[in-house]
């Protein structure tokens, strides 16, 4: 499965097998290595895609910039400073990292947060992901609007009217959209995930796609099937080798391991939800046959009776005709003695009412 097939297959009439984005963000803490090795360990657990973010401190955050994380799992309380650790990768590493994707068999992303970077990101990735905190960022979304491509959105800590004004800025210059439902918080906890809002979006934008980017400690995963049947097409969830490790995005993502349990529970899920067409199946065949009812004589009737309600019952098997047929069958003629409580069929009967 590829991003650009996503947009292109998405069906709002079924449940569909959700796109997942492993968001490595800067989990890799600048180390190229621990970059490469998180790029094959999303590919491993299931992963469509890995995405990282593309930032330099300076043109982000500035330096009186606070905190709006969890301090007992990240004590940094300057975002400039908390950025700063992590903008080392530029042009070069992102290439290399494109390559390894290549090579792992999974799509590269990355997430920019200024205009050089995205500038050079276009040559290395199918779609562009802008964050949450981008969102009334519109000079910078008029920008991305223009490479054309397929755009990601984080709707964390916004309103109708701000997710509407940036919808209608990226549909106006033609970008197919996805929506991806979010909570800014680090972490989310399950009370206040929200899910249901991804209805709410679905029906206020109808004409994008679904999604969630999640920030809910791992677990059971439970959040993240809940969003996959609630819609979602595309799932973002941040992706470590080591959930342990301190800092801000590692402690509330997924591992290896966790991808490979959600990829697993995603098969018995779709299992579990089969076809989509309404219709009965071969296993309940015998059911049919069985559990329904037939007309059943509720007295004797004599040779060229006519028949009337009065004549008539239903009861199981469904062998002989339908109860839905009872009208028809009212105001024929026996052509056969016929005992009390027999499954009527249709060559006991005259052919045409008299």
């Amino acid at each position: 499965m590829n991003i650009l097939d996503v947009f292109k297959n998405y069906d709002p009439a079924v449940i569909n097998r959700p796109y997942i984005i492993a968001e490595a963000g800067v989990n890799h803490e600048g180390d190229i290595e621990l970059a490469k090795r998180l790029i094959y360990e999303a590919a491993e657990g299931g992963a469509h895609a890995i995405k990282f973010q593309t930032y330099k401190a300076e043109t982000l955050a500035s330096k009186d910039s606070p905190y709006y994380w969890d301090l007992n799992s990240e004590p940094t309380k300057s975002q400039f400073e908390l950025f700063k650790k992590y903008d080392k990768f530029g042009r070069k590493e992102f290439e290399i990292l494109k390559s390894e994707c290549d090579k792992a068999g999974i799509e590269f992303m990355s997430t920019p947060f200024d205009i050089n970077a995205a500038d050079f990101l276009n040559e290395l990735m199918p779609v562009y992901k802008i964050s949450s905190s981008d969102i009334t960022n519109i000079p910078f979304i008029r920008h991305i609007c223009r490479f054309g491509k397929p755009i990601l959105l984080s709707t964390g800590a916004s309103d109708e009217a701000e997710i509407r004004n940036a919808v209608d800025v990226i549909k106006g210059s033609g970008n197919p959209l996805c929506l991806l439902h979010c909570i800014l918080n680090y972490p989310t906890l399950y009370e206040n995930a929200n899910l249901g809002m991804i209805l709410d979006q679905k029906i206020l934008f109808p004409d994008t796609l679904p999604g969630y980017s999640d920030h809910t400690l791992p677990g059971d995963l439970d959040v993240l099937k809940t969003a996959v049947i609630l819609g979602a097409v595309i799932i973002e969830k941040h992706f470590t080798f080591d959930k342990n490790l301190p800092g801000n995005d590692h402690y509330h993502a997924m591992d290896m391991d966790d991808l490979k349990n959600f990829n697993s529970d995603l098969e018995r899920l779709f299992l579990i939800l089969g076809d989509f067409k309404k219709k009965s199946i071969k296993s309940e065949e015998k059911a049919i046959q069985n559990a329904r009812r037939s007309l059943v004589s509720v007295k004797a009737i004599k040779a060229g009776e006519t028949i009337s309600e009065s004549h008539l019952t239903w009861k199981r098997p469904a062998s002989g005709i339908s109860p839905s047929q009872m009208n028809e069958l009212i105001g024929m003629k026996a052509v056969e003695d016929i005992e009390e409580d027999t499954v009527l069929k249709w060559d006991m009967f005259s052919k045409k009412k008299p």
